[in-house]
């Protein structure tokens, strides 16, 4: 693969703007901070979290198909509608069954952006003739995501200090999803994906489509090679936000600023750490084609951060359970890293061995591995946490996931050619 040689233009900007302001979440340091601060169990969070992966599961494939059918922008229209109404109803909400609501409503959000916009990119590079810089491209663009994530932490920090609430994140997380909005809906139109008008032929687009996902789906070597990219972004979504448990025991630890109260000191310490992890990911993300320009084919790299990536975790486990809170932070922030490497890199490898007519349904079905593989390490990790403690729980799940990782291998290129 060449290095980068697309051109960095209007619509490039526009997508790394839709990166940037996506991830401008300012609850996304806190999250787990907000639902133990407002009383819930580790268990109760895991299945928080395993609800919204269960229900993006069970809506990823028609929310492809949706996409495919009646048009990408729309779709992403109502993707962050649902997300604006999940913020206002986590502001709002106390109890666990109102927060499970905003987690439905997360949830579909979450459902109807994920494989659309992956694939708005992809028909982009199609339609410019720069389909081999799919990992250069797809790297940079995230790399922008993370830029926003960086700026997001230090903001949410500031937001949490001043206000001594962890109530306005959500609130100001509002105003770059609007913006988002309309920006997607400046895309243009070709876009949009084949899709047709009127009631019948809406009904045989979803039959095409569905009926090319379903080819696409009868070779084995697909379903593995979904489960394994699917396998680390789930393990690494379960993970994430056990992170700020791990920086709350750290910051709490340290003997500075100690005229400020609890929350205070973590929310600037989360802050910092967060600003500085989302500029590494950002980094690495932008260098992942380069990485794979290293390698004669992505089967390599992508096995290798898969077993570090979680070896991470698990050494990070024990280092916590033992009470090395700053060694467990540093291993754990390598999990953020080698997704962000590896992301780029398995979206390319995956989206190369799809069928290009159903792009989108094809990369949602990978984003619904994704959420298959988080909702059930998120529910054992948080059950696994709440009945021996945080380290223990995340050395316990982190073992299961290596073990998992070795069985999906991906085979080399030669390997392949060899059976076949």
């Amino acid at each position: 693969m060449a290095t980068g040689t697309f051109s960095k233009n209007v619509q490039y900007a526009k997508f790394c703007a839709y990166g940037f302001l996506k991830d401008l979440r300012f609850y996304e340091p806190f999250m787990m901070l907000v639902f133990l601060d407002k009383g819930l169990s580790y268990l109760e969070i895991g299945s928080l979290y395993a609800v919204r992966e269960i229900l993006i599961n069970i809506t990823e494939i028609p929310s492809g198909i949706f996409a495919d059918s009646v048009g990408r922008r729309i779709t992403m229209a109502f993707s962050f509608l649902a997300y604006i109404t999940a913020f206002i109803i986590f502001f709002l909400a106390d109890q666990y069954v109102v927060l499970l609501i905003a987690m439905v409503a997360y949830a579909f959000g979450d459902a109807f952006r994920t494989g659309t916009h992956k694939a708005m990119i992809f028909d982009y590079l199609r339609i410019k003739g720069w389909e081999d810089q799919k990992t250069h491209y797809y790297g940079h663009t995230r790399a922008w995501s993370q830029r926003g994530a960086a700026v997001s932490a230090l903001i949410a920090a500031l937001l949490v200090f001043y206000s001594g609430s962890y109530a306005p994140i959500f609130l100001f997380t509002i105003i770059p999803y609007v913006l988002n909005l309309f920006l997607i809906l400046s895309y243009p139109k070709e876009l949009d994906g084949k899709k047709k008008s009127g009631h019948h032929s809406i009904k045989k687009e979803f039959a095409f489509v569905f009926s090319s996902l379903l080819f696409t789906f009868k070779r084995v070597s697909m379903i593995r090679t979904i489960s394994s990219q699917a396998l680390f972004s789930g393990y690494y979504k379960a993970f994430k936000d056990y992170l700020q448990p791990i920086l709350q025991t750290f910051a709490l630890a340290l003997p500075i600023l100690l005229a400020y109260d609890d929350q205070k000191r973590t929310a600037l310490i989360v802050g910092v750490v967060y600003s500085l992890l989302y500029g590494a990911t950002a980094f690495a993300s932008s260098r992942s084609g380069k990485l794979a320009d290293r390698f004669g084919e992505l089967a390599t790299p992508l096995n290798i951060t898969l077993v570090v990536g979680i070896t991470l975790g698990l050494v990070s486990g024990l280092l916590l359970h033992l009470s090395y809170a700053a060694l467990a932070v540093a291993l754990y922030l390598g999990i953020y890293i080698l997704e962000n490497l590896r992301k780029p890199m398995g979206i390319a490898y995956v989206s190369e061995r799809m069928d290009q007519t159903s792009l989108a349904s094809g990369l949602s079905v990978e984003s619904q591995a994704e959420s298959l593989f988080a909702a059930g390490i998120a529910l054992l990790l948080g059950w696994m946490s709440t009945r021996y403690g945080v380290g223990l729980g995340i050395l316990i799940v982190s073992a299961i996931c290596l073990g998992l990782g070795l069985l999906l291998k991906l085979p080399k290129e030669s390997q392949v050619l060899q059976k076949s």
